[in-house]
């Protein structure tokens, strides 16, 4: 008997988080590029290593593997030679002599209060006790100096604890005895759990790598510093899914097309430092795409990229076609487009589904749930080998919102979808043989909404813009001076990377949550205000002042973006 044919599904993860270290006193202002590494990086990678015959893509933005590296090395180099550690809450867990007084106490009992309540705090009774504790101290700061530090202490491990990922919770026996001790932790057992994190720190990448060296993963890559290309390619290319939308008074962002080719050639130079070869493939920040930025990815010499199900359901309207009915005949195929790149296109339903939806059922209804979806295209592309169900989102976020770190919900999607016999867990370089459809032209947009609403268009976000594009007419300005003393211009244009980042954009606006919205403004106006300082000029007053309506709260809480292909 002929076999039956298989539906191609591939499962795309996306990795990425900013720029969170402050270039020029190296401190890091926030934590999640570590507390992600050892809780949900760590787990994706066991997940996989668990079930032989899945398959997956791994997309990472490079900004993050600078910085998982970065930890690993300061951890590292804590513990074998006394260098400092550049994160106040992770050095915190380490250091003897915790602060004293309310000023510094209470910063640091908010730091470890940034977890999901029901899923990472109350899940945990000792630390839910902790965190009832420090609530109330943050209500009466004044409480803070009477303070015994085993408090600070056991607060410390607790936090570091509830992030550690499910997969080494049940794994790793020095895990399970600092649980199970619950209270009273020694100086020696603090420094224990950071020799634990120094472990994960240090292996995760190199885990990928492995799976990818064996055909098990397909890594591939974002530009650096995870900018919206088309944007700094053509700032109006907006207005092609947005004719009416409002945008900057910078009509044209500074020497964009020369930096969107520095972000993709230094992209793929950290990406080859780390894991050993050239990438096929990249998910395009936020998946955001136009016809130049296509023509750029092709040029760099990518195979294949990806981008959101409303780009192309804007594409293919604009050209005439009717999209009544099922996806199959539109969305489950790989298209090419005029400069030879193959794209694929994110299933928004299924891909939501798992970010958003999934979180609050259990894990085998969800599984089932997802199967069955899975199935029934599979019947309707009977005929029909070349499609494939491109699921592409977060692949850190989402987890903090299921149970256990999505440990039961991951460990049954990748046992059943890869002993599936309808079903065949592909990565986007299997596909490239499929047959293909030419693409019509591009209407530019992102993986939300199918727009750029997300990061322009609005006043706040606007003002983002006009604020980047001086900064970096700043820099052009400033490099002949540079040039005639010979002098380097690498920080500064690390840190204007760093300042064309998608993230600043995304929270911008008073519909996002006051506390993170004024988290990534403050960082945002730091990050100018480096440039400047950089470049030996005096960054401006405006620099000073919070420019987003709504900001101005301290974080309190996580920043959490559940299933986006991007936080």
């Amino acid at each position: 008997m002929t076999a039956e044919p298989r539906l191609n599904v591939v499962l795309c993860w996306h990795m990425h988080q900013p720029q969170y270290r402050d270039l020029i006193s190296g401190e890091y202002q926030l934590p999640w590029v570590y507390l992600h590494a050892i809780k949900d990086y760590v787990d994706m990678a066991a997940h996989l290593e668990a079930q032989p015959g899945a398959r997956a893509v791994v997309n990472f933005a490079p900004i993050l593997l600078e910085q998982i590296a970065d930890y690993a090395a300061q951890v590292h180099g804590f513990l074998t030679n006394s260098l400092a550690i550049r994160d106040p809450i992770l050095a915190a867990l380490a250091q003897p002599a915790l602060p004293v007084d309310a000023e510094s106490r209470i910063p640091l009992i908010k730091a470890c209060l940034r977890a999901n309540e029901t899923r990472l705090i109350d899940r945990f009774p000792p630390y839910r006790q902790l965190a009832s504790m420090a609530r109330w101290l943050i209500d009466h700061p004044a409480g803070a100096v009477y303070l015994h530090d085993q408090f600070l202490a056991d607060l410390l491990v607790w936090y570091h604890l509830a992030w550690i990922g499910e997969t080494v919770r049940r794994n790793d026996l020095r895990v399970r005895r600092l649980m199970e001790k619950e209270a009273g932790y020694t100086l020696h057992e603090r420094r224990e759990l950071l020799g634990i994190i120094d472990e994960l720190l240090n292996g995760v990448v190199a885990r990928y790598r492995a799976l990818a060296e064996t055909g098990r993963v397909e890594l591939s890559v974002t530009p650096y510093a995870h900018p919206i290309l088309p944007l700094m390619l053509d700032i109006k290319s907006a207005r092609e899914a947005m004719p009416g939308a409002p945008l900057p008074a910078l009509e044209r962002y500074p020497n964009g097309e020369a930096r969107a080719q520095a972000h993709l050639r230094k992209g793929e130079a950290m990406f080859r430092r780390h894991f050993g070869a050239a990438p096929r493939g990249s998910w395009p920040s936020e998946g955001s795409v136009s016809t130049r930025t296509l023509e750029v990815l092709a040029q760099a010499g990518f195979a294949w990229t990806a981008s959101g199900e409303g780009v192309l359901r804007h594409t293919l309207t604009r050209a005439g076609q009717t999209l009544d009915g099922e996806k199959d005949n539109w969305l489950y195929r790989r298209y090419t487009a005029p400069s030879g790149i193959s794209m694929f296109f994110r299933d928004d339903g299924l891909s939501d589904l798992i970010g958003f939806t999934y979180a609050n059922w259990h894990a085998d209804d969800a599984v089932s749930n997802l199967i069955h979806h899975l199935e029934q295209i599979a019947e309707r592309s009977r005929d029909h080998p070349e499609r494939v169900v491109s699921i592409i989102l977060d692949g850190e976020n989402a987890w903090e919102h299921y149970p256990e770190n999505g440990y039961h919900f991951l460990s049954a999607l990748y046992a059943r979808l890869s002993s599936h016999p309808r079903l065949r867990m592909a990565t986007f370089a299997d596909c490239l043989a499929a047959e293909a459809a030419p693409l019509p032209p591009l209407v530019a947009g992102s993986w939300v909404y199918g727009t750029f609403s997300t990061w322009i268009g609005s006043t706040d976000k606007n003002r983002g813009w006009d604020m980047l594009g001086e900064a970096a007419r700043a820099f052009d300005a400033a490099r002949p001076r540079f040039e005639a003393m010979g002098r380097s211009m690498e920080r500064a244009e690390e840190q204007l990377a760093i300042c064309e980042g998608s993230d600043w954009f995304w929270w911008f606006g008073d519909y996002n949550p006051a506390a993170t919205v004024s988290d990534f403004e403050r960082l945002f106006r730091r990050h100018l205000t480096n440039l400047y300082q950089l470049l030996g000029v005096e960054p401006p007053q405006y620099l000073s002042n919070v420019f987003t309506r709504g900001a101005g709260l301290p974080l309190h809480g996580g920043t959490m973006r559940p299933g986006q292909p991007t936080a």
